[in-house]
């Protein structure tokens, strides 16, 4: 064998031709799966959608170009890239074949599996497509030698590419923005085929999730408890309402021209028009929110084994009632006693992935009227969440017309989305509205009803569609959030706020980092991680508030 492989050609290639075959093979012939699935869900019905098309090929080649100008260097272009090769040929098999999609969990099933379950997946097939796909060429690449232009022309050649292909991403994000934004969100399974790319990510997010489970929880605060002075005769209730991708633009209260909040409209509350959230998307300004250090000073990955406003809230005596329609509270209500919506699966309001807000409010009163102590209830709804903005309400909310009853919202016209996003807006209207409508009937309890979106959306303001964008580039209309709070007369009188204080702060700047301090001190719960100059309420309480 030894023989018959020094026997073999050592034929020469320019690098930019190797670079251009590695490109092609790697993009293409090894991710068959990835094409595969475009083929079957992308529907072609328009010039918009054919340049998009069109540019998944590009873009795929630009950026796969860009792996191999970065990868092959005369020292390590050979040892680096033939076990990707090989690794990648089986992982090509696995998807086209087997429908495999690959991630961290799949990356996690592999290392845990026995010697009998991976045997079961070694075929005469298999073997061939890896002899074919991987072991053949990858024979063939470390036989050939590779001919390097001078230093000088090497790197100009590359840094050109990089860049040319840089304007080609460029103008393509710019044309096709929306699409890309509303496909790729819709079809997120997708981005688990993109062959090489997923299992590297995959491997990388496993070894991560795997370190995370070991850490220890840190308890920042093991004293906070409830203050002394705090009046117990009769039990508080806050009903805290998490919205989802509501944006401050759409809501009449902050200004909106169309009349999105006609039943809040009528409430005596108190709505902050300059809210600002702690990022553009839930992942990150769900746990921000109820962190105690703020945005500046907040790791996703800390949080979820840190203590948080919910533990502080349960230190101080409060029962805690997470109410779950959004796909996760992001680990935040892990220690809180939680209900998910989804998975308790009424008929009357969900369907088999997802429920209306409506849902939250049923059932609340008999929840209202068990109350036996101190309670906080969260209450996390799905609100606007797109880009199926249609689904996020009932047919008698369905005002502004026409509207876009699709997630494909790139083949809507922009005005037709704003109207379903408007839609949603005043879906939300009721369902606050309704909670207040409730806590009125319990003059016994000192009931408080407040409600923030954890971030905004954008609607195609310079063709910038959906949310997540990195928060320094982010346009408001991410980050500029609803906030009010509604008190009943008890909890005003018991908690000693002046209601025409909180009035007089309507047009203050606030963001979520006030909401951790602000609830503290509006619960009388006292913590050495307590920020009195972050506690919205504390100068318009009677007493001053506590330090």
């Amino acid at each position: 064998m030894k023989l018959l492989f020094s026997r073999l050609p050592h034929p020469l290639i320019k690098s930019q031709w190797l670079i251009a075959i590695l490109t092609l093979y790697f993009g293409f012939v090894l991710n068959l799966s990835f094409w595969r699935f475009i083929a079957t869900n992308l529907e072609i019905d328009g010039g918009r959608m054919a340049l998009f098309a069109i540019s998944l090929f590009i873009v795929n080649g630009v950026l796969f170009g860009w792996i191999f100008c970065l990868t092959v260097i005369k020292p390590i272009a050979k040892w680096l890239i033939i076990p990707f090769l090989l690794v990648s040929s089986v992982t090509n098999y696995l998807m086209w074949n087997l429908g495999v999609f690959i991630d961290a969990d799949m990356i996690r099933n592999a290392v845990q599996t026995n010697v009998h379950e991976a045997t079961d997946l070694i075929t005469l097939s298999g073997c061939l497509w890896f002899l074919l796909s991987g072991i053949i060429p990858a024979i063939l690449f470390a036989r050939v030698r590779i001919l390097y232009r001078p230093f000088a022309r090497e790197l100009l050649s590359r840094l050109l590419y990089i860049g040319v292909g840089a304007g080609v991403v460029a103008g393509f994000a710019a044309t096709s923005y929306k699409e890309y934004v509303s496909f790729f969100r819709n079809h997120d399974q997708a981005n688990k085929l993109v062959n090489t790319i997923n299992y590297t990510y995959g491997i990388e997010r496993y070894f991560h999730e795997e370190a995370q489970a070991r850490r220890v929880f840190v308890w920042l605060d093991r004293d906070a408890h409830r203050l002394a002075s705090a009046r117990h005769d009769r039990h508080t209730v806050l009903i805290f309402i998490i919205g989802e991708t509501a944006r401050a633009a759409n809501f009449s209260l902050q200004g909106y021209e169309r009349d999105t909040n006609p039943r809040l409209a009528k409430e005596n509350i108190i709505y902050f028009k300059n809210m600002t959230s702690c990022g553009t998307a839930t992942a990150t300004s769900l746990p921000c929110m109820f962190s105690s250090g703020g945005r500046q000073h907040f790791n996703a990955n800390d949080a979820k084994f840190t203590q948080n406003l919910l533990d502080l809230l349960g230190a101080g005596g409060y029962d805690l009632l997470w109410q779950e329609n959004d796909g996760g509270c992001k680990d935040v209500c892990d220690r809180a006693a939680t209900e998910d919506m989804v998975v308790i699966g009424n008929s009357q309001y969900c369907a088999a992935d997802y429920c209306r807000d409506d849902v939250l409010v049923n059932g609340l009163k008999s929840k209202l009227s068990a109350v036996g102590k101190d309670t906080v209830i969260f209450l996390h709804t799905m609100g606007s969440h797109g880009p199926s903005y249609y689904q996020r309400y009932p047919e008698q909310f369905k005002k502004f017309t026409p509207t876009c009853d699709t997630a494909d919202i790139q083949n809507c016209p922009r005005q037709a989305i704003i109207n379903t996003y408007d839609n949603t807006i005043l879906y939300t209207d009721y369902i606050i509205s309704s909670v207040i409508d409730l806590a009125k009937e319990f003059p016994d309890l000192k009931t408080g009803v407040m409600y923030v979106s954890d971030h905004g959306e954008s609607l195609g303001e310079n063709n910038v569609y959906l949310h997540g964008l990195p928060y320094a580039i982010a346009p408001e209309e991410q980050t500029h959030v609803p906030f009010l709070l509604w008190m009943s007369e008890a909890m005003k009188k018991d908690s000693r706020i002046d209601y025409a204080c909180l009035a007089s702060k309507e047009g203050q700047a606030f963001s979520h980092d006030n909401i951790f301090h602000s609830l503290l001190g509006l619960l009388d719960v006292t913590s050495t991680l307590y920020q009195p100059d972050k506690d919205i309420f504390r100068s318009c309480r009677t007493n001053g508030g506590h330090d």
